[in-house]
């Protein structure tokens, strides 16, 4: 074995967990005393104290990210597969998180949550940090770089512990990517295109659209795992590819759970063979992440529902056919529990007119990254929904069953993170290794290797939170915690690889001709859309203090 791999790693990456773990329970209770002393916690506590609250949410997912990160690597050291590949980005990650704990986390660019800020000591992980800190050198960073070196165009370092099947999965997808996605991503960005109708058939044929749906309904039956890593493969080519299932897998669960026997007909091997392309309908202009406060109503006359107000940032919105669309169908009410989801046929539209239908109006919300679907902002007035496109056929239901479909959503889009994260690590490596400076390739200065070090530390912990979330979902157990944390982190993993890849590439970086630029546009939108990092860290916070006492 590398003598760059700690001898004892197994059992320092178990205690560092264990570590992070009573410290992410300190903070826990401290947080606790301040927002629910009584045992219930106060929602205007809760407010006041959003910078040590969102802390804990951070701690927590580092916690759980270092924990995921140990099972990992002790299953691997057990089937004797644990390689440098695996383990230097692994203690690497251990040094650096645990050190962070003790000193300062950033919650973003400009908020630190510290030890200090409870009250508490980060003194405890002293000792344990330093016997990480040989395996988290110079030697070991630039060693990292080798690795990747030697690992381009293939699946990343740490893509290990996959099945036979998902690893035929990835290298399926990661081949396809490299052939049909990666080449042509950049003009497709510049030119502010639509995805190819023909990209869209191809990964019908592949099965996206119906990945995790069942075979009954023409879909493929596979897991969120398999989620995972077909959306970190497609979005590593591009992120509007890997988007493409997301609305589809919204749509799929919403009628698979909730839909009557002829909405499963009607819709489901529609949407999984790519014969109808869905889209969601839930945001505001006004209400954002507040749901409960959304105002677009729906009137029943005679057959049909007829739904009056407007909604913005829908993606993929002219070319659907079909909106998973939320509306208020109790003008009485004031909150979630008026609430309806409509399953609302519309004709596909086009660039010259996106929306060919009576009652119905938008247009284009032109954005800085994210491309290849189009954002828009819609206008109803009257437009008709008919009464047997009521989700379940029951009103007043919408919020909730649009709530159970976060966790996959949340899931997919920590995949998607991770792969605009690899794609900024790829493009920020390919040119380390060309550009030369002072008579040697750029990699070979410590501050830009350990940028690249550090990418592929961060990604393999996000990865390992990621799949972890998906197993749970697969097994039926309840992971909104877990599929939020990882969320939340790997959308801030992935603006840090995307930040760090124009570092590196310099002044080229900036240029928009450049995919470093187009990533670092792609990469702000995943910490603010699946809920934004701030409500993501409110919400993971709220599910842990509710245990707290």
């Amino acid at each position: 074995m590398s003598d760059l791999i700690l001898p004892d790693l197994i059992a320092l990456l178990d205690r560092a967990a264990l570590a992070a773990e009573a410290y992410a329970d300190q903070a826990r209770r401290a947080v606790a005393l301040r927002t629910a002393p009584d045992g219930k916690v106060d929602r205007r506590a809760l407010d006041a104290e959003q910078h040590v609250v969102h802390g804990l949410a951070w701690a927590a997912a580092y916690d759980q990210t270092l924990r995921q990160t140990a099972v990992w690597a002790a299953d691997l050291a057990d089937q004797g597969q644990l390689t440098e590949n695996e383990a230097l980005p692994a203690q690497l990650l251990a040094f650096e998180y645990l050190s962070q704990l003790a000193g300062g986390l950033p919650m973003n660019q400009g908020e630190v949550f510290r030890p200090g800020d409870l009250g508490l000591d980060g003194g405890q992980f002293a000792g344990l940090i330093d016997a990480l800190r040989p395996g988290a050198g110079q030697a070991v960073k630039t060693r990292i770089v080798d690795l990747l070196d030697a690992a381009r165009g293939r699946l990343s370092l740490e893509a290990s512990g996959l099945d036979e099947t998902l690893q035929q999965i990835a290298d399926q997808f990661t081949a396809f990517t490299a052939q049909k996605v990666t080449p042509f991503a950049q003009g497709w960005h510049l030119r502010d295109e639509l995805i190819p109708i023909e990209l869209l058939k191809e990964l019908a044929d592949l099965g996206v659209f119906g990945l995790t749906a069942p075979e009954a309904y023409g879909g493929s039956g596979l897991g969120k795992i398999a989620m995972c890593v077909v959306s970190e493969a497609l979005s590593r080519g591009w992120i509007g590819a890997g988007s493409l299932g997301t609305r589809s897998e919204i749509a799929v669960e919403l009628i698979l759970a909730h839909g009557t026997d002829d909405q499963k007909v009607r819709f489901l091997t529609r949407i999984t063979s790519g014969e109808i392309i869905p889209t969601a309908v839930f945001t505001e202009p006004e209400t954002g992440s507040d749901l409960g406060a959304l105002r677009t109503r729906a009137e029943k006359v005679g057959d049909f529902w007829k739904v009056t107000g407007a909604k913005t940032w829908i993606t993929h919105a002219a070319r659907a056919d079909v909106m998973t669309l939320l509306v208020r169908t109790d003008p009485a009410s004031k909150d979630h529990r008026g609430l309806t989801m409509l399953l609302a046929e519309k004709p596909r539209g086009t660039v010259a007119d996106p929306f060919p239908a009576p009652g119905m109006s938008g247009g284009e919300i032109a954005v800085i990254g994210y491309r290849g679907m189009k954002e828009y902002e819609i206008a109803f007035d009257g437009f008709e929904v008919a009464d047997a496109n009521v989700l379940g056929g029951v009103l007043g239901q919408g919020f909730s069953q649009l709530m159970a479909t976060f966790e996959s959503a949340r899931i997919q889009t920590a995949a998607r993170a991770i792969g605009v994260g690899q794609a900024a690590l790829d493009s920020a490596l390919d040119y380390a290794l060309q550009r030369r400076q002072f008579g040697q390739p750029i990699a070979n200065f410590p501050r830009v290797a350990n940028k690249l070090a550090m990418m592929a530390a961060e990604l393999l912990g996000a990865r390992r939170l990621a799949w972890f979330a998906a197993r749970a979902k697969d097994e039926g157990r309840r992971c909104d915690l877990e599929a939020g944390m990882a969320k939340l982190t790997a959308a801030r993993i992935a603006w840090a690889c995307a930040d760090n890849g124009v570092q590196i590439h310099g002044g080229t970086g900036f240029a928009v001709e450049q995919p470093a630029s187009r990533l670092l546009a792609d990469a702000r939108i995943l910490n603010i859309f699946e809920g934004a990092g701030e409500i993501q860290a409110q919400v993971i916070a709220r599910r842990l203090l509710e245990g707290a006492n």
